[in-house]
């Protein structure tokens, strides 16, 4: 009997994902990867730091959703089929344990990165995966219910196209990537793709002084907008990160690309107080610390050079103890403390590891299949698809989701029988 063929295309976490899943579940199917790059799995090495964030720990569905900005119904079906405790089940009968830490992000024992890659790599290469690099699509045709790929002349000697009985697109979501184009030409429609989980940059501002520190819980908020986040943020040299900034950048990626990355933020480093509850709190420490001065006595928490910068803003003496603060001093101080603003002029994306926001429509995806409900036999899985979540290995989830379900699909379709994920 003749081999149906299964090309995926793109070699990243939902790529690979789907081809082992099929390679698994029918190994009469012939499996090949193309990648456009001479990497593999480049997002996996550098998630986390290089520990690779795989999953988070979340059990509840409907909890879980609320973390992706896009995508959030279209997920709840699929996750029916491949959730957490599937992810941490798969890796787990492959040797390799997830641990979870305080925030709820889940990583490999090892905080290896290399762990996970190693994983997929030998599942692929024990299921007889082919796997083709710097192997970029031009177009895709379909004909007589078949498929055949067409490679960029970046291969020389692939002049030829490569058929195909089924399709699973895993490619990511490159902006103004050639990509788009030809899924158009398919017929399928593209939300356009915008950038998303990037930093705040501040060029020239006085903070960026502070580089490296951070405060464990602060609220980020973009002036005229209903965007706000807390979490840890961190002074960069270039401007602000840390997870409030990133979650924030992920839910107002559209907006905040219509506005050409131009805003301005108020920034409170102390999100338990408001201007009232802080101005009594100053009252306070007037009374009970009178004698001490103001800069030696940090009495809120937050880092000593950090407190120093404030108090330089709000022109406060360092020789000035409390008993001594002006009022006037004392409302600017309370008011950079609470509602600092800032202007931000430009983006940092983390290239490799950067999450687009936006790709194929998810109107046109079957969320039980992963099948385009336009094209037979054309599936799709990861990010190329209008889904991105918040950081904290949610977008990795999606990726093994669909990626999942996906490869489950295809292998349903070529031999008519029933799969389980356990395999």
């Amino acid at each position: 009997m003749k081999r149906k063929k299964l090309i995926v295309i793109g070699g990243g976490a939902a790529g690979f994902f789907c081809a082992v899943t099929a390679g698994a579940l029918n190994p009469n199917l012939q499996v090949t990867i193309l990648e456009k790059t001479n990497k593999l799995l480049s997002k996996v090495r550098v998630s986390g730091g290089g520990r690779c964030n795989v999953t988070h720990a979340c059990y509840e569905i409907a909890e879980m959703i609320r973390n992706y900005p896009r995508g959030s119904n279209f997920l709840k079906k699929a996750f029916h089929q491949f959730f957490t405790t599937d992810t941490v089940e798969w890796f787990k009968q492959r040797g390799i344990a997830l641990k979870t830490e305080a925030d709820g992000r889940m990583f490999p024992t090892t905080d290896s990165s290399q762990t996970i890659i190693d994983c997929l790599l030998r599942e692929a290469n024990q299921l007889g995966v082919n796997i083709i690099m710097n192997a970029e699509v031009k177009s895709i045709s379909r004909i007589n219910e078949k498929f055949e790929i067409l490679l960029s002349e970046t291969r020389p000697g692939n002049k030829e196209a490569l058929p195909a009985d089924f399709i699973c697109i895993a490619s990511g979501g490159y902006p103004k990537s050639s990509m788009f184009e030809w899924l158009k030409q398919l017929g399928h429609g593209i939300e356009e793709p915008v950038p998303s989980l990037f930093t705040f940059n501040t060029p020239g501002h006085a903070i960026t002084k502070l580089m490296g520190i951070s405060v464990q819980e602060a609220r980020v908020r973009i002036k005229d907008t209903k965007l706000e986040q807390e979490g840890p943020l961190l002074i960069t040299h270039w401007g602000l990160s840390g997870p409030a900034v990133l979650k924030l950048s992920a839910w107002g990626a559209r907006e905040l690309a219509s506005k050409n990355w131009e805003f301005e933020i108020r920034v409170n480093w102390l999100p338990q107080y408001d201007e009232q509850s802080l101005r009594e709190t100053f009252q306070s420490f007037r009374s009970k610390l009178p004698a001490q001065k103001i800069i030696s006595k940090n009495p809120l928490g937050l880092p000593q050079r950090l407190w120093e910068f404030f108090l330089a803003e709000s022109q406060i003496q360092m020789d000035k103890n409390w008993a001594d603060l002006p009022s006037k001093q004392q409302n600017r101080l309370i008011g950079n403390l609470v509602n600092f603003e800032m202007k931000i002029t430009g983006k940092t994306t983390f290239k490799e590891e950067f999450v687009t926001a936006g790709g194929i429509r998810l109107s046109e995806i079957d969320p039980n299949t992963m099948m385009s409900k336009r094209i037979p036999n054309l599936f799709f899985a990861g990010e190329v698809m209008d889904v991105d979540g918040i950081t904290g290995g949610f977008n990795f989830q999606h990726a093994w989701t669909s990626g999942f379900i996906a490869g489950n699909s295809i292998t349903n379709l070529d031999s008519n029988r029933d799969v389980g994920k356990g395999l």
